[in-house]
């Protein structure tokens, strides 16, 4: 008897999660980020089952992981450890480790990597606190934790513990221009008629050449 209260209480404890999930997701169901919490928490129930009722279930929740990472590009398993209302937002090549942890309220974009560093750390995963928000790109590699409420801009790569509250960017871009658009952008500016005369005959020497703006 014990058991049937303990089966239909998590069954009860699932569909309150997932009903949570929902509302994160606006209300939409057929979102591609709810559509695979909606598996991995299922996959959670599966595991927490009897012997019988996991010999049973699992081969379903595995057809489903796999459909929900070949379709959607989300691959999240069972055994990672991920909190409450957190966003999978825009899908396509989200790859999160089997032993990563997942605070509360956390977002994670599209192209985003959460792993391990080499094969021969392939158990050691990266933890994520509450509130913590990766930009698409972003890649978070081996045993770092990101503070709560730290924010990871895309296409920066994380090897290193974040503070709480942090904002980790990438450099800003370097823009290569030719060295006649330099000059007459300067000459734009300057409203030198001469200088424009003599830049016109000096094109014609430094039309290969390029420099850093």
């Amino acid at each position: 008897m014990a058991k049937n209260v303990s089966f239909f209480g998590s069954l009860v404890d699932l569909v309150k999660q997932l009903r949570e999930d929902r509302i994160a997701y606006w209300r939409d169901s057929s979102m591609p980020g709810f559509r695979a919490l909606l598996v991995y928490r299922t996959g959670c129930w599966v595991s927490a089952q009897g012997p019988l009722l996991r010999r049973l279930l699992f081969p379903l929740y595995r057809a489903a992981y796999r459909w929900v990472r070949n379709h959607y590009g989300i691959d999240l398993y069972y055994t990672a450890k991920v909190g409450r209302r957190v966003i999978l937002a825009n899908q396509g090549n989200i790859e999160i480790h089997k032993n990563a942890v997942i605070g509360n309220d956390c977002v994670i974009r599209q192209n985003v990597t959460i792993g391990a560093v080499t094969g021969s750390r392939i158990e050691q995963a990266p933890v994520l606190e509450d509130g913590v928000e990766v930009g698409a790109g972003a890649v978070i590699l081996g045993r770092v934790r990101v503070g709560a409420g730290a924010r990871i801009g895309p296409n920066v790569v994380v090897m290193t513990d974040i503070p709480a509250r942090a904002i980790v960017v990438t450099p800003p871009p370097r823009v290569l221009l030719p060295t006649s658009v330099q000059q007459t952008s300067r000459l734009e500016h300057s409203g030198d008629l001469e200088a424009r005369m003599a830049t016109g005959m000096e094109d014609s020497d430094n039309a290969g050449e390029w420099r850093i703006a």
